[in-house]
Formats: structure tokens, sequence, C-alpha cells
């Protein structure tokens, strides 16, 4: 098992200085973002064009001694504004064609979530049975938008030698592992899951336990954490909608991966990762509103490489 970043935390340096600064950092594995949310500054789908582009970028990683673990492009593919969701599943797809032209093998997204008619104009997040009309919207979703999209971009990537992690998030139809495996179970093995444990935490899932649940569906991990601040919590339950830099106030915040929970439970973590058979990547994601960029990016290195031993040639083996 590696330690990765995912770089969108450094967009604001060029890919030559990233790379330098994640050296130095004991790091040499990258997940690239190439649009939508996470933007692609450092990977950029103008290289499926210009075949110069191309063969500029695969020099400066293979200079540098890099890998990519994968490209990532977290949009909303389902919604209902067909101007907005046309430029979401443009940028998947080309996503996909650019990891075969590089031999990635993954490519990150999010599930996506429709609105409540074809004619709605924002996306609809149903989050409980009833009043029915709610059971009622979630059937139409799945039924009319979720499954058909999800079975011709699962048919696609898997034409392209890709698979697709997909990365369960609030907002989105596949947030927990039972509505990950139902879309999983829909589409194809060639969908599987981004593993993010800092949306388990948030909504009262055991990250480890999960992992016994998803088992080789698991493609990809995110190493990112969650705090839980249990004084705010019974005033504001888990779907807190304030701002996450809204801290004092919030039911819980993203942080670092150990400052949420120590050593001992990510070691837990890793080793449950490996016994279910994940040997990938641990891709730092920063989204700690309490640190710099630079601080949490090298404070979670060195968290995560006192967990990843390395022999003497340097290779991550064992956790």
């Amino acid at each position: 098992m590696k330690v990765g970043v995912f770089t969108a935390v450094l967009g604001q340096l060029p890919l030559e200085r990233v790379l330098a600064k994640l050296r130095g950092l004991k790091i040499d594995t990258v997940e690239l973002g190439t649009g939508n949310y996470p933007g692609g500054p450092h990977c950029p789908l103008t290289m499926l064009d210009h075949a110069g582009e191309l063969a500029e970028f695969r020099k400066k990683l293979d200079d540098a001694g890099f890998h990519i673990s994968a490209l990532s492009c977290h949009g909303n593919p389902l919604h209902p504004d067909a101007e907005v969701s046309k430029g979401y599943i443009e940028i998947s797809r080309r996503t996909v064609l650019l990891a075969e032209k590089l031999g990635v093998g993954t490519v990150i997204d999010f599930s996506g979530c429709p609105g409540d008619h074809d004619g709605a104009k924002f996306p609809n997040w149903v989050t409980c049975p009833w009043p029915p009309e709610y059971s009622d919207v979630l059937a139409w979703q799945w039924e009319k938008k979720v499954i058909p999209y999800w079975k011709e971009h699962a048919r696609f990537a898997a034409d392209h030698g890709i698979r697709i992690a997909i990365e369960m998030h609030p907002g989105f139809v596949a947030y927990s592992p039972e509505t990950m495996l139902r879309l999983r179970a829909e589409s194809g093995d060639n969908i599987g899951v981004n593993y993010d444990p800092s949306h388990m935490f948030w909504q009262g899932i055991d990250p480890i336990k999960a992992i016994r649940i998803l088992g080789d569906a698991i493609y990809h991990v995110h190493a990112k954490d969650t705090q839980i601040y249990d004084a705010n919590l019974p005033l504001t339950g888990v779907l807190d909608t304030k701002k996450y830099t809204d801290e004092r106030n919030r039911g819980w915040i993203f942080r670092t991966v150990g400052y949420g929970h120590d050593a001992g439970w990510w070691r837990e973590f890793v080793s449950t990762l490996r016994m279910f058979g994940y040997d990938g990547v641990l891709s730092i994601e920063h989204e700690d509103s309490l640190m710099s960029g630079d601080e949490g990016l090298a404070k979670a290195a060195e968290f995560l490489n006192g967990i990843v031993i390395r022999d003497q040639a340097g290779a991550a083996w064992w956790v």
C-alpha cells in the first residue's frame, strides 16, 4: 500500500513544483483532477487533442519518477439542467479517454443527483421515505435517470479498459454502502468505490465495518478524516447545512488524517483494507478548514508515512 496525494490541494502551483514538493514529503504517486468540481490545473483534457502536450506531460511525470493512481472528474452527470449535465458528462467521458491514453485504470466520479421531474432546474436529494411523494421521487430518479445513465457510462468506460470509482457523498444518490452497492448491482462491476472514510463518519457509519460490506468493490481510497463535535451535535444533527468554515457551530467538520481519529484507528483501517484485498493508494485529500493546504498536506504525509512502512528500496509494503 502506498501514500499518494490528490493534487487539488496544490492547484495554485504548476505541476513541476507540485512534484518537487511531494517528493520532499516522500510521495511519488498522484491523483489528478481533470475538471468538474476539482478542476484540472495539473491534468488538462486538452492533451487529448494535442499529442505533443501529452508527450510532454508524460515526460514530466516519468522524469520525476511519479505514477498516477487515478484521474478525478467529480461532477453531477445527472443534473436536471440539460446544459449543466452535458458539461459534466463531456468531461467524464473525455477523462475516461485520457485515462486510457495514459494507462491509468481508474477514473473517480460522483454518482450525481437528478431533479424530481423532467422539467426540474435543480437536483433533489431525497433523504427520507415520507411523506410518500419523496419515495415516489426516489423511485423515479433511479428508474428514469440513475440506472440508464450509469449502465451506459459503465459500458463506455469498460470499452476503453477503465473502471469508475464512485465517491459516496452527501447530495448524490450513492452516498452510503447500501446505495453504492445498489448502483453497482444495476450498472455492473465496472462501477466500484472511491472510499473516503470521512463521509462515513458524519453519517454514523463505522468506516472499518463498512469495508467488510464493500469488499472488492473498493477501487481507490481517499485519506481524509472527520471530527465530530458532540457539544453541537444534539442541536445540529448530522445533516448540518452550515458552511464548513463555521467550525464553532457545526456538528462535524472534515479534518486532516490524525486530527479526527488517532493512529491506532488508522492502522486498523488500512489493515482491514488489505484484509479485504485492497493494496492500492491512500490518496491524501485536504479539506481541513482549520489548516492551510501546506500544513495539512505535510501533517497528513508524515502521519501516513509513519503507518505505511517502507523497505530499504523505498517500496511501501506493510501497514
